[in-house]
């Protein structure tokens, strides 16, 4: 199994501003399939904990709540969205570095067995 890279707090609610800053209005469930695309998870009841991220940005106006279930993105000023923009980028390459050499340890396993 992949390890992957857990978001809480700061860096969950970056990622899914993000998200929303790009691509426009969508789902949480569709957010939760970004997460374990890029090899992020969450603890807890992955909608749960995002719907409760989300709610911390919509209080910021970062985000809007369009409906249950459903966000978009809010206004940001310019400086934030870069600063969140780059620690995304940094969250996402730690979580794929995570993922590779989990993934580089597995194929040894498998190759060589137990004799490394």
């Amino acid at each position: 199994m992949t390890r992957r890279k857990v978001l809480r707090g700061t860096e969950l609610r970056h990622v899914l501003t993000m998200y929303l800053a790009v691509h426009g209005a969508t789902s949480v469930d569709a957010l939760i399939r970004l997460l374990d695309h890029h090899f992020f998870t969450v603890d807890g009841r992955p909608s749960k904990t995002v719907s409760d991220a989300l709610r911390w940005e919509v209080r910021r106006g970062r985000v809007r709540r369009l409906r249950r279930g459903r966000y978009g993105p809010g206004a940001m000023p310019r400086s934030t969205e870069h600063y969140i923009h780059r620690r995304v980028m940094a969250l996402r390459e730690e979580a794929a570095a995570l993922a590779a050499d989990d993934e580089s340890d597995s194929f040894w396993n498998r190759l060589c067995g137990d004799e490394l």
